[in-house]
């Protein structure tokens, strides 16, 4: 069985607000390390933000499957910044394509100490990007009610944000991917706790 092919296309630099450039790039096999390092360095919030969990660390099944992606219907992409030779993980976005063929469930994770940087937006467009140009229609994703910044975000890039149907405290943010991107200020008043974010 011969290995997917890894997607070189899709590597680039990004330049933060604050100046500094980093490495944007689909996830490798070869990263277990690098990936754990990062979700155990990130704050408990920022992972439970992410993972909706108190989780410490990745455990092996967990990591082997953020790790060995087919590019297609798991696409991964980390960011890193280099100071030297030490390479360390930033930023991490990935999409699922779910059972339809049609949908992609994503998720984002930006290490605290480069949060407000505009990473998150970038990664969230690259996923928006690169799903609509392989033909996918929606992107989608659960956010916990508290993440205000997660929620403030999407509904500035024109997501649609609704109450999750069956688990109290989360919200489903979803962008149609087929028409142009119209993005809106929010209605505090139909999504509560976002009152104080806009």
């Amino acid at each position: 069985m011969t290995s997917p092919r890894y997607p070189f296309e899709l590597v680039e630099t990004y330049r933060l607000k604050g100046g500094r450039l980093v490495l944007i790039r689909p996830i490798h096999p070869q990263d277990e390390t690098l990936v754990q390092s990062f979700v155990r360095e990130l704050s408990p919030r920022s992972r439970r933000f992410r993972f909706h969990s108190a989780i410490r660390e990745l455990d092996p099944r967990m990591l082997h499957a953020a790790t060995h992606v087919d590019y297609r219907r798991h696409l991964a992409l980390i960011a890193e910044w280099f100071d030297g030779e030490a390479e360390t993980e930033i930023g991490a976005a990935r999409y699922f394509v779910a059972k339809d063929g049609k949908t992609a469930e994503f998720a984002i994770a930006v290490a605290d100490a480069w949060q407000r940087q505009g990473l998150a937006r970038h990664l969230l467009e690259r996923l928006s990007a690169i799903a609509t140009q392989r033909g996918l229609q929606r992107l989608q994703g659960d956010v916990l009610e508290e993440n205000q910044a997660m929620l403030g975000l999407a509904i500035d890039m024109g997501f649609e944000v609704r109450e999750h149907a069956s688990e109290p405290g989360i919200f489903v943010v979803e962008r149609d991917l087929t028409g142009p991107v119209q993005p809106r200020p929010a209605e505090p008043r139909k999504i509560a706790g976002l009152a104080h974010y806009i």
